[in-house]
């Protein structure tokens, strides 16, 4: 032990000691029940209003009267010839 140091002071820096670590403890226990109960929040939070999807979106398709597919023919020639995309 230190010579110049009084008993009070070294015990004091020991309980200090002490206290520092039960607080450092205290605190990551704190931190990871609070990320365990964010989790479990974020995921009852889920989007439950949406329906729960199975699978893959399905492709949907409209079917285009011939006056329609017309029109798209000559705007795909017009946009096409003119070399812009």
């Amino acid at each position: 032990m230190l010579q110049n140091v009084s008993i009070l002071q070294q015990a004091g820096v020991a309980v200090l000691a002490v206290a520092t670590a039960v607080w450092a403890v205290g605190l990551v226990r704190v931190l990871r029940r609070d990320q365990v109960d964010a989790d479990v929040w974020r995921q009852s939070q889920a989007l439950r209003a949406l329906p729960a999807q199975t699978g893959p979106p399905r492709a949907e398709t409209v079917e285009l009267t011939a006056a329609e597919r017309a029109a798209f023919a000559v705007l795909v020639r017009q946009f096409g010839g003119d070399g812009r995309s």
